[in-house]
């Protein structure tokens, strides 16, 4: 099985998206026991790093998702002393360092290009943070390889070391003061192998650093808010019921799970429960659900940010999400953590009516 998929991976990252898609929907159905043996762990594991072998940038997103995140997401940020994603792990590990009589010894889980992580080592040398160093954990060799020659002509490959591991099995080999997860733990099948792993190498004071999805299983909607979804999905132009990924015209939204495709989104909704059971957390910044089909990039791309009815709309519908959120309506589908081990009886620091309990999804459907 191993050398059949060998063969074919070169092969399948030149496919059209159109032939793609639905080769990777003949793969096994999720894995529901949490495991890594078989030729369906292989499958999806070749399948994920095909993916993402090629990919110069696997976070690029459509113009209205930065309307969308510079109008509503960047003001509520800077009330906690950052403006975006970068900021948020820079914030983070500077007050982790400050005051550290010894190097500041770093994990990040699922560091692809490393691209995120080379960003970061640039601001924390430039806000005059230079003992630490940066171990970038991920499967891809490909896209380590590329994350090597980014930090060196980027001038802080000293700080950043690229290790090929798979982090549904990964044992560290010492201790760290903090460890990053920036859009990886809906890759994970071994959620609580992961986290078991992460106890064990903060060091007692460190920090589990996070920004991450926590929505539905396959980043599928919840049938409460597909309902209110459908209400404004029916507002749309037909021209913007395209779905650029897929290729097909959705009168309604389809929900499409993305899952049976490596393990994009594996187990996404097990994240947000698993935290609160076994960390204890000193910040949480949750947001998003019903906006995203409207930002992301299958829809995204039709709306104009520069245009009045486009930028209403997200604005309606943002408002509406925040709205059903903090009633409990709907639970948010992206945060931003900061994690300790536990004992921890610190301050939570986090937006009113949206702390970590309350966005756990409990209805049963």
């Amino acid at each position: 099985m191993r050398s059949w998929i060998e063969r074919m991976r070169p092969i399948a990252r030149h496919l059209p998206l159109a032939i793609k898609r639905p080769l990777r929907a003949c793969l096994p159905a999720r894995i529901v026991v949490p495991g890594t043996d078989g030729d369906g762990y292989a499958i999806r594991s070749a399948a994920e790093q095909a993916i993402f072998s090629g990919q110069m940038e696997v976070h690029d997103l459509p113009p209205i998702f930065h309307y969308w995140s510079n109008t509503w997401l960047r003001p509520e940020l800077e009330k906690f002393g950052f403006s975006d994603p970068d900021g948020f792990f820079v914030h983070w590990l500077e007050r982790t360092a400050t005051g550290l009589a010894r190097p500041l010894r770093v994990a990040s889980l699922g560091s692809g290009n490393c691209d995120t992580e080379i960003r970061v080592a640039r601001q924390l040398v430039a806000r005059g943070v230079r003992d630490f160093r940066i171990d970038c954990i991920d499967l891809n060799a490909a896209m380590l390889e590329r994350g090597r020659l980014l930090a060196e002509a980027e001038g802080v490959g000293g700080h950043i070391r690229p290790l090929q591991a798979d982090f549904n099995q990964w044992e560290p080999a010492h201790s760290y003061e903090a460890i990053l997860a920036n859009q990886s733990l809906h890759h994970v099948l071994q959620l609580e192998n992961l986290f078991s792993a992460i106890e064990q190498a903060l060091v007692p004071e460190g920090r589990f650093i996070t920004s991450d999805i926590i929505g539905r299983n396959g980043h599928m909607r919840w049938p409460e808010a597909m309902e209110i979804i459908h209400e404004y999905w029916s507002e749309l132009p037909r021209a913007y019921r395209w779905n650029v990924q897929l290729r097909r015209r959705e009168r309604k939204l389809k929900d499409w799970d993305c899952s049976v495709e490596g393990f994009e989104g594996i187990r996404a909704q097990d994240i947000l429960p698993l935290l609160v059971e076994r960390f204890g957390f000193e910040f949480f910044f949750a947001f998003g659900n019903l906006v995203d089909p409207f930002i992301d990039r299958s829809f995204g791309p039709h709306f104009d940010a520069g245009a009045a009815w486009d930028r209403d709309f997200i604005d309606r519908v943002h408002r509406r999400d925040e709205a059903e959120m903090r009633k409990g309506t709907i639970t948010p589908t992206h945060m931003l953590a900061v994690l300790r081990r536990r004992p921890y009886h610190g301050e939570l620091r986090c937006r009113p009516g949206l702390e970590p309990a309350h966005c756990v999804r409990r209805v049963v459907s």
